[in-house]
Formats: structure tokens, C-alpha cells, sequence
């Protein structure tokens, strides 16, 4: 569900632009400059590079012709909270954005506004713990990750269409682009939820404090005994070899048709690429072309050679980035409580 440049006019470009950053610098506020805030910062990391990894997997949506991927925000904001999970989801994005050229720079806002915004600050919060502080049984996690999918990719999907509704693409007829877009990606967000729940149980039965800490918003995870502490490297260590094989092993394997918000538009108009011509588009292309030093996450002219490394640096660069991230906010909070 990356949009690429050419779904957004300049002015739409920049209004998400500025409202993702003013949700990214609130985001930075709400995170406690607290020594469990630091502890969790491993974790952080290690679930960015997952969350990356794992969308380079396009799964096919059976007789459709389409495929599509997680977006990841459900699954982090279960795991380390809103604000850490969206934070951590907007960096997957950028690194994407500029280094591989997925999904387009005038665009980055609003990619941030529907896959991070949007799961982690409105639907994790008023949908996902509402359910899950009722009961964290596996089957209770199970029905809180598929409507938490199902409804984040939902209104995800359909901001995409009233932005370029807005932008005035012609091109996506607003009846006709939603009614494709809606049950395509009801069915991704389906596959999505079944994936953010198998992942849930596996942490939640090695070290279920995580779960409920980021729950119930405590830090009775990254306060436990000994005990505790081993099976949170347990955590650790088993997204981390996942994030590997993901990246390096089962990329190589992604779906080849064109993914949801693709499918649609083919359908919609005949092609997936809409170009627009301007200074901003320009501009925005040129930086891109200079950063994206594997595009489409291959080797210049690799033909599918480059996959596997491209799995490798960028959930390296994600998990630094995210920890980079967590890290410098929480000094920074931690400085500022010591000076009072």
C-alpha cells in the first residue's frame, strides 16, 4: 500500500508531510525517559527489522491476481505501545522510501499517515486494547489481531483513495477505485491478522509481560527477575533469526503480482504507474534516484539478484534506525528529568 508520487498533488503531498511529522514529534513526547523505556530499546530494533523484512513478502490473494504484504503497525504497537510502535513503523518507511525506492518521497507523509498513524495511534488504542485487556488468551489474540488488521488496512486503504480524490487524479474515479480497493484489501488485512497473531503467541508464551506491558502500558517486562530476562532474549533471538530467514531466504519467494493498491489501479485505469510532470516531482524523483542505492530491492539491472541482500541491509538499517531513534529520545528525556 505504498503510494507512489504520482497519487498525490503537491499540496496533498505536503499537508500529510506536515501531519505526519507533528504525530511523529508528539509520538517523541509521549515516549518516558525511563531506564524500562531503555531496555525495551533492543526490542524496538529487532521489531523494526522484522516488520521490514516481512513486508519484502507479497502473499498472494487466491483468484485475484493480486498480492499483498503486512503493514506491521498492530503487530509493534502489541509489542512495544503506540507511540514506540509508530515511530518504529515510520522508519521502516523511510529507509524504504530512500533507499529503496518504494513508495515515493512527496508521498512519504501520507505512506506514514495510513500504515503507522492510522494501526498504531487510532485503531491499536480504541480497538486492539480495549479487546486484548479483557483477556490475553491465544484465542483472544487471535480475534484482536484480525479486526485490528482488517480495520487498520480498511481505513488505511481508504485514506489512499480520498487523497488522490483530493489530489485530483482523474485518472482513480473515487467509485470505482474504492470499490476495488475496500475488498482487496479486507482480504490482505485477513492474512495480515492471522500472521500478527501466530507472532503475538510465540511472545506472549516466551515472555508475556511484553504483551502486557505494551497493554496495560507498565514496565513489568523489562523489570522481571532473571528469569524473565532469559526469555526475553528468547524474544530477541527468535525474531531476530526469523528477520533473517524472512529477509535473506523466503523474499526470494514473494508473490510476483502486483500488490493490492497495484492490482487497483490496473483495474481501475490499466496501469499501475501514473506519471506526473512538475518541479516537485522532479525533484522528488531526482533525490530518490541519488539515495536508492537498490531500488526495488535489487542490484542495478540484478533481475531478482539483489533480493537477498537487499533483506539483509535494510533490516540492518531499520533495526539501527529504530534503535537510533528510541535511544536519542529517551536520552534526551532522561537529561531533561535529571536537570530538574
Amino acid at each position: 500500500m505504498h503510494m507512489a508520487d504520482g497519487l498525490v498533488s503537491p499540496a496533498v503531498g505536503g499537508v500529510m508531510w506536515a501531519a505526519s511529522l507533528a504525530s511523529v514529534g508528539v509520538a517523541a513526547k509521549k515516549i518516558e525517559g525511563t531506564e524500562g523505556s531503555q531496555k525495551k530499546l533492543p526490542l524496538m530494533a529487532v521489531a523494526g527489522a522484522f516488520v521490514f523484512a516481512s513486508q519484502m513478502i507479497n502473499f498472494t490473494i487466491p483468484g485475484t491476481g493480486s498480492s499483498g504484504h503486512i503493514c506491521g503497525g498492530i503487530l509493534l504497537a502489541s509489542l512495544l505501545g503506540s507511540f514506540p510502535a509508530f515511530l518504529t513503523v515510520a522508519a521502516v518507511l523511510v529507509i524504504q522510501c530512500l533507499f529503496f525506492a518504494d513508495g515515493g518521497l512527496l508521498a512519504l507523509g501520507a505512506n506514514i499517515f495510513n500504515m503507522g498513524l492510522i494501526p498504531c495511534l487510532v485503531v491499536f488504542p480504541f480497538l486492539v486494547k480495549p479487546l486484548l485487556k479483557k483477556n490475553l488468551s491465544k484465542v483472544n489474540i487471535m480475534v484482536a489481531s484480525i479486526l485490528g488488521c482488517v480495520v487498520g488496512l480498511q481505513l488505511g486503504a481508504f485514506c489512499v483513495v480520498l487523497q488522490t480524490l483530493i489530489s485530483g487524479i482523474t485518472e482513480l474515479p473515487f467509485g470505482t477505485f474504492v470499490g476495488l480497493m475496500q475488498p482487496i484489501h479486507l482480504a490482505i488485512g485477513a492474512v495480515e491478522g492471522i500472521l500478527t497473531a501466530l507472532v503475538l503467541v510465540f511472545v506472549h508464551s516466551a515472555r508475556p509481560e511484553i504483551v502486557s506491558d505494551a497493554i496495560l502500558g507498565n514496565e513489568s517486562s523489562v523489570n522481571a527477575g532473571a528469569e524473565n530476562k532469559k526469555s526475553y532474549k528468547k524474544v530477541l533471538i527468535g525474531l531476530g533469526i526469523a528477520t533473517l530467514v524472512i529477509g535473506i531466504g523466503l523474499s526470494l519467494l514473494a508473490s510476483s503480482y502486483p500488490d493490492g493498491l497495484e492490482w487497483s489501479m490496473e483495474k481501475t485505469y490499466g496501469t499501475a504507474e501514473l506519471e506526473r510532470a512538475g518541479t516537485v516531482y522532479d525533484t522528488a524523483s531526482s533525490v530518490q534516484e541519488k539515495l536508492s542505492f537498490l531500488p526495488d530491492y535489487d542490484f542495478a539491472k540484478g533481475e531478482g539478484t539483489g533480493t537477498s541482500f537487499s533483506g539483509f541491509v535494510g533490516s540492518v538499517m531499520t533495526a539501527v534506525l529504530a534503535f537510533v531513534i528510541g535511544a536519542g529520545i529517551v536520552a534526551v528525556k532522561k537529561r531533561r528529568k535529571a536537570s530538574e
